[in-house]
């Protein structure tokens, strides 16, 4: 098979999207086909420094003060002031990529706020499989080095080939950021770079939760648990996802920000982010105990109470397995009780690396599917529940429960039902920190399919079933994390998501990922593309009334045709004198787009009867603007724009709706009158253009460059059959004044 071509991982224009989605099909981006990022090979860059008998200088993320940060580790800012940036080369005389294989001791905190990221990478050194699909084999600073590295990050959905330069950032002689305990060592470094490059910057590290670096790592999902109401099985759940290689992270809520990093009396450090990087139970004065390890990623500051290095309870265990498990070193990790575990700490998160039903002895593997999805203002961000009037226009997503869970020993008793696991990210949060921008308030809502719609696809459910039905299930809540999780169990049956953020018009781009325990259907919701346009009707000059002849023979002046420039003055002299509508008037290109539509002869103007059918038309569209500008303000809201589509015949998926908002809707998402009168006709252009080609009527056309409809702009006509006249409404009637 032939390679798929290779694009960048942030693609823009259209053409870009479609190959990018055709790579994705033929596998691009799964882990033995990763996507080139930034479209930087790996391979052959090393090939060409070591042709050249260069070292390799990225200049897609520079040894720069750019590449530090934006505010705190901007350029100029104090805490970079006498930053350096150097080679490992330059640091020590034999620096090595990794020394004895990675262990989590080869991670100790710089001066970056990102402990969380840390904590990933130590819980990553305890599986040596996972940590080499994130750390490829073979790199090194003797055989064949070239100042080039490269690692592999899961980002929203896909696999990413991240290439550095060995350029780190030094104060004084030493590593500004992350280091290996063992100085001459320099793989954990590289690989913050390497994060650092596809968030932007250093900076955008700086806090975060422990589940992201867990998930970046892996493409795994994070489940939570809140410590302080922990499931009555929870060690044994630990301890079966220690088995299976589960990243495991846990945390100290803070109540306020004096709270951050304040360490308790016990050496434990308040809104830090801990490794759990193994459990034991143990027999301990002839009863059995539960042991926990932790470690702490700065390397020092560990806990001073119960099962510490140098506590007294030691003194009872037996001495082989006390010498088994006893960690005396000053290097951040240390064993404590489960039962002080669970005081101490508030919040544990388990990144399941193929989701399985950790609660059940079988070893099950989920299903899954991934969607992505985008909120835009106006069009698909409607908020949460809270806001009725636009809940509805955000995106939709069905899932088809049909298979019931396996009999569960533990769950004796219970309800059939269907197990399954939502997870909503938003994406590149990170990245547009440096333009102000931060996690988005996100969260999510599930409603059983009503009656009417089981079995169907292709249909967005409107507002008047949100406001009709409660949710039979929601994420546990809405929050600015980058990921919310939940675990859910429904009887048989189809559901419909619902992602949102907190509050409408909050615009983000998504990834919602659905893993199922038994085999579901899946589907994005969405309306199919289509329209139902007026039948039409010869029409002849003799079945004009004559008092519009007289008014078009006033108009139109000698050569009995109206241009585009006499259009634009008689529909903006009409238009003015309707105080009820908001509008900026109707632009030359809105007049010109009319006149494409109507005009059947090609002499770009309107004769009698083309006028008279568009005067039909834009009453028409005015009697619809009226009905669904609901607060009578003269325009029309982006939600409310929907609905008037809908009403005029046009049925259109989300990302058409999208497109529209963004064309045609003022800075406060107000759509004026003129701008849906320019937007109908342009629909209507095109839909005629097509079916027009489609002739026979399969929904495919080929049309060369000619045929082209250029914006709905074209001068070019196809074959078609003439324009019906709508019958005109008894009242709002658009008059000509003199």
């Amino acid at each position: 098979m032939a390679e798929p071509p290779i694009v960048p991982v942030y693609c823009t224009g259209v053409s870009a999207q479609v190959q990018r989605q055709r790579a994705k099909a033929l596998g691009l981006g799964q882990h033995e086909n990763a996507v080139r990022y930034l479209g930087q090979d790996y391979g052959r860059l090393l090939e060409e420094c070591r042709n050249s008998g260069s070292l390799f200088r990225d200049p897609t993320f520079p040894p720069a003060p750019g590449s530090l940060g934006f505010r705190e580790l901007g350029p100029g800012s104090s805490k970079t002031y006498g930053v350096q940036w150097k080679r490992p080369t330059e640091l020590c005389s034999r620096p090595q990529f990794i020394v004895d294989g990675a262990t989590r001791t080869d991670i100790c905190q710089g001066a970056l706020g990102d402990c969380w990221l840390l904590a990933a990478i130590a819980s990553l050194t305890l599986n040596e499989t996972l940590l080499h699909r994130v750390v490829p084999h073979g790199q090194s600073f003797q055989h064949g080095y070239a100042g080039i590295f490269h690692f592999q990050i899961w980002q929203f959905g896909e696999w990413l080939d991240v290439v550095v330069d060995d350029y780190l950032p030094t104060k004084d002689g030493k590593l500004l950021f992350v280091h290996s305990a063992e100085g001459s060592e320099f793989w954990s470094a590289l690989l913050e770079k390497a994060y650092a490059k596809v968030n932007g910057c250093y900076e955008a590290l700086s806090g975060g939760s422990t589940s992201e670096g867990f998930e970046d790592f892996t493409g795994g999902v994070t489940e939570w648990y809140d410590l302080r109401k922990p499931p009555a099985d929870l060690y044994r759940i630990i301890l079966k996802a220690l088995e299976r290689g589960s990243l495991l992270g846990c945390s100290i809520d803070i109540t306020s920000a004096f709270d951050m990093e304040a360490v308790t009396f016990k050496k434990l450090v308040k809104g830090h982010a801990y490794s759990v990087t193994g459990a034991k139970q143990i027999n301990y004065r002839g009863q059995s105990l539960g042991l926990i390890r932790m470690r702490n990623p700065w390397g020092e500051v560990e806990w001073t109470g119960p099962w510490s290095d140098n506590s007294s309870e030691w003194n009872a265990v037996e001495p082989a397995l006390r010498q088994q498990l006893m960690v005396r070193m000053e290097d951040g990790e240390f064993w404590m009780s489960f039962r002080d575990f669970l005081r101490e700490f508030t919040r544990l998160e388990i990144c399941n690396l193929t989701p399985d039903a950790l609660q059940s002895r079988k070893f099950r593997k989920w299903n899954t599917r991934l969607y992505d999805g985008t909120w835009r203002r106006g069009s698909t961000a409607g908020g949460c529940r809270n806001y009725p009037a636009t809940f509805w226009i955000n995106p939709q997503f069905k899932i088809q429960l049909e298979e019931v869970d396996d009999a569960r020993d533990e769950e004796g008793g219970c309800e059939p039902g269907c197990s399954f696991l939502l997870a909503l990210m938003q994406k590149n949060r990170r990245r547009e920190r440096r333009y102000g921008k931060d996690m988005e308030t996100i969260g999510f809502a599930v409603y059983e399919v009503p009656p009417e719609h089981v079995g169907k696809s292709g249909v967005h459910l409107k507002r008047d079933f949100f406001l009709a039905n409660a949710s039979r299930a929601r994420s546990e809540q809405f929050i600015n994390l980058r990921e919310v999780s939940t675990r859910f169990r429904l009887p048989p049956g189809e559901y419909i998501v619902v992602p949102s953020t907190f509050e409408p018009n909050r615009e983000g781009d998504f990834v919602l990922r659905v893993f199922s325990e038994k085999k579901a259907g899946t589907e994005e919701m969405d309306d199919k593309i289509q329209a139902t346009l007026p039948d039409e009707q010869v029409l002849s000059e003799s079945q004009i009334d004559d008092n519009f002849k007289a008014l078009f023979k006033q108009l139109a002046g000698p050569d009995m045709e109206i241009s585009v420039t006499e259009l634009q003055t008689i529909l903006n002299r009409i238009i003015s004198k309707h105080k009820d509508l908001r509008t900026k008037g109707f632009s030359a290109e809105s007049c010109r787009s009319m006149v494409n539509l109507m005009d059947k002869d090609g002499s770009g103007k309107l004769g009698l009867v083309e006028f008279n059918v568009l005067w039909n038309r834009i009453r028409n569209y005015l009697t619809i603007f009226r009905k669904f500008d609901l607060d009578k303000s003269g325009s029309m809201s982006s939600y409310e724009m929907r609905m008037a589509l809908e009403a005029a015949g046009y049925k259109l998926s989300k990302k058409l709706h999208e497109l529209i908002i963004t064309r045609y809707a003022e800075p406060d998402l107000a759509i004026d009158f003129d701008n849906f009168v320019c937007c109908l006709v342009r629909l209507e252009t095109m839909f005629r253009f097509f079916q027009a080609m489609d002739v026979d009527q399969d929904g495919v056309v080929t049309f060369d460059l000619l045929q082209v409809p250029a914006g709905a702009d074209t001068p070019q006509h196809p074959p078609t059959t003439p324009l019906s006249t709508p019958t005109p409404p008894h009242n709002n009637t658009l008059q000509q004044h003199p």
